[in-house]
């Protein structure tokens, strides 16, 4: 093993440590940047996605970083460095390491995600990789702070003998942390689960709770709706393996409209289908897969018309069902005004039945 002259004083010692070190580092980090580069280079569909910029600052600083800590660990003697330093250094070598790592995590996650377009029409596959993406790498960011966490835990021998106890002397203390981390444990048990189950995914459409949205994001522990008049409603994720919810676009984005009129009686129905024809040829909004029009209903006054319409996505399906209906009902005020909806009643008065029954008028009933 390299040893310096040992009539140098600790402190220039150390310091040509750090010096050499660092500069060591340096190249080093450099080489790994220029290796990263080479290899994206002959995948150009990697290179397309991946966004190594982001890795540069990271790996800048904590290669020099790990060389300092490596050489000083390996070169210099314990009594060149306090405990205090010595802590310093540990810390900030897993400080460093566990940031490298999650940029490390957020470099492939989105990556991958770019992979997968979720705003073209047939976006099933798409949504379905994206939301297992956003749920992996909420599972990896969490195991890797713990790792980091722990790692520091057993660098120092107090703490090694802290969590040694802890877990000796579990008891009721344990019981009564396991009791209260249940919810917590229960979401994040949710979440992994949601990520291959996939009752729901990233721009779903929903309801819940009586409001309607999309799924705007997923964690570990919560999901964001974003609902249709940009409110958000924040959720549990176990709220969505516990209780009944809708998915309007859980096996596919393409989703049906539904359109409902109220006219009269007199009011043929023939005319309506050809002119719902004729009007979904003219617009983008349909994906031509349904239209239909039926009398689903009645009371005494009015009959009731539901027109069923399809569209690609759910914001799509949204504006055609407006787009109908608001061509339907300027269609029946222009060309059947007498079939609107009215309430037809008879005002007579006592006289009139005074004056029929003197002239021997006797009601029959209408056969």
């Amino acid at each position: 093993m390299f040893d310096l002259p040992i009539y140098l004083p600790d402190g220039l010692r150390l310091m040509l440590i750090a010096v050499v070190a660092v500069i060591a580092g340096a190249v080093a980090g450099r080489l790994l940047m220029s290796l990263a580069k080479w290899l994206a280079k002959r995948n150009p569909q990697l290179s397309r996605h991946i966004n190594l910029a982001r890795l540069a600052t990271p790996l800048y600083v904590v290669t020099p970083v790990l060389a300092v800590f490596i050489a000083v660990r390996a070169v210099a003697s314990d009594v060149m460095l306090t405990p205090v330093v010595s802590g310093i250094v540990k810390v900030a070598s897993v400080a460093l390491l566990y940031w490298l790592a999650m940029r490390v995590i957020d470099i492939i996650t989105v990556a991958v995600s770019r992979r997968y377009d979720i705003t073209v029409a047939d976006n099933l596959r798409a949504r379905r990789i994206r939301t297992q993406i956003v749920v992996v790498k909420s599972i990896a960011n969490f195991i890797v702070f713990l790792l980091a966490l722990a790692a520091v835990f057993l660098m120092f021998d107090t703490l090694r003998g802290l969590g040694v106890s802890l877990l000796a002397s579990a008891g009721v203390a344990g019981l009564a942390i396991g009791f209260a981390a249940q919810k917590t444990l229960g979401n994040l048990l949710a979440g992994i689960q949601i990520a291959f189950t996939q009752p729901i995914r990233l721009e779903d459409a929903v309801v819940v709770e009586n409001e309607w949205g999309w799924v705007e994001e997923i964690t570990l522990t919560y999901v964001i709706i974003r609902l249709w008049d940009l409110r958000r409603l924040v959720l549990p994720i176990s709220y969505f393996i516990e209780k009944p919810f809708q998915n309007w676009t859980r096996t596919s984005a393409s989703i049906i409209g539904t359109v409902e009129l109220y006219a009269d009686y007199t009011l043929p129905i023939d005319p309506l289908r050809e002119k719902l024809v004729a009007l979904l040829e003219t617009t983008r909004l349909w994906d031509k897969q349904v239209q239909v029009v039926q009398v689903t209903d009645c009371d005494k006054d009015v009959i009731k018309i539901r027109i069923l319409v399809s569209a690609a996505n759910s914001p799509t399906a949204w504006d055609l069902r407006c787009f109908v209906r608001e061509q339907m009902i300027r269609f029946i005020q222009d060309t059947y005004p007498q079939c609107l909806p009215k309430t037809r009643a008879a005002l007579e008065s006592p006289d009139d039945y005074r004056d029929q029954r003197s002239a021997g008028f006797t009601p029959q009933p209408v056969s």
